[in-house]
């Protein structure tokens, strides 16, 4: 049984940034190596191109610098470094403990593995840490998902990107903007979507679209039920940039209409943990919070791990303009 908690935390995100490779791959390019085309991948996942090259430590950082920058926060300011990852540059060490000496950090630092809930995962991670006593922790979400991905499978294939978002938690005394949440996992689905060491990305799509749908739908639920929330009193959703047919069904299921949703995939891909980050600093940047709105965050992924998180946006990251 899933246990959803109220948060006790008194924290707000302050800082936001992301990273992208250089590196275009477009639909038009992929129909060259594999039997697709533009029109076959737009209808079906709404992915007109992604990102490729980098590594996970090194667009971490990146994004990580640009959140530290956004919330005007000295690296020595950070307590804690969670790392969102399925991606890791090695098995041992932890990829968050090579950004944190690339950032510059002097705290603990640790990855998380829940695939593609693993932000919202490592944000109520955060969260937990400035409730125990810490003042700020940088989280992360970063994947260079093209390193597991076999370039002749065109179910696969054209799905999967490269990319890193990261925010800056704070505790604050004017409360917090965590208003509910919700994190499960369901292990009994794990054979739908995995990855062995050394091997590449296997995918049962049928399947996966019809759970996640409904784990989708389940975990946002559970969320706007803690924070005593309905689906009226959403005001953006940022959700899990997998395939633009399930967050269109999905929304249909909740009653929340897919207009208020925040929508990358057509330029990002699938980046996994990086989707929900790369989607909120986009709506982010584009004027589409402001302070007050209510904002659900929610993903699943491999495992099958589902999360959600409602927030209560404080309308303080942005600085860039």
């Amino acid at each position: 049984m899933t246990r959803t908690t109220p948060n006790a935390s008194g924290a707000r995100i302050v800082g936001m940034g992301t990273a992208l490779p250089d590196r275009i791959l477009t639909n038009d390019e992929l129909a060259k190596m594999v039997d697709t085309s533009d029109e076959w991948i737009t209808e079906r996942t709404g992915i007109t191109s992604r990102h490729l090259g980098g590594t996970t430590a090194g667009l971490a950082a990146e994004a990580g610098a640009a959140a530290l920058e956004d919330a005007g926060i000295d690296p020595s300011g950070i307590d804690m470094l969670v790392l969102a990852t399925t991606t890791p540059d090695r098995a041992v060490p932890a990829t968050s403990s090579t950004v944190q000496e690339m950032l510059g950090l002097d705290c603990g630092a640790m990855d998380v593995n829940a695939a593609c809930s693993g932000f919202v995962y490592s944000l109520v991670t955060g969260h937990g840490f400035i409730a125990m006593g810490h003042e700020r922790v940088l989280v992360i979400g970063a994947e260079v998902l093209e390193r597991i991905i076999d370039w002749t499978d065109r179910s696969t294939c054209i799905l999967f990107a490269n990319g890193a978002g990261a925010a800056v938690i704070e505790r604050s005394e004017k409360g917090t903007d965590l208003l509910g949440w919700h994190v499960s996992s369901d292990g009994a689905m794990e054979e739908y979507l995995y990855c062995e060491h050394g091997e590449t990305i296997f995918m049962a799509g049928q399947k996966v679209f019809k759970r996640a749908v409904l784990v989708m739908e389940e975990s946002a639920r559970q969320s706007m039920k803690q924070a005593n929330l309905t689906a009226d009193d959403i005001d953006l959703v940022v959700p899990h940039q997998a395939n633009i047919r399930i967050v269109e069904t999905s929304c249909k299921r909740l009653g929340i209409p897919f207009e208020k949703t925040s929508m990358v995939i057509h330029r990002t891909g699938n980046t996994s943990s990086a989707s929900i980050p790369l989607a909120l600093d986009d709506a982010v940047r584009n004027g589409r919070v402001k302070e007050g709105d209510n904002v659900l965050l929610v993903g699943f992924g491999a495992g099958m791990t589902s999360a959600s998180a409602v927030l209560r946006w404080s309308g303080e990251p942005g600085r860039r303009g």
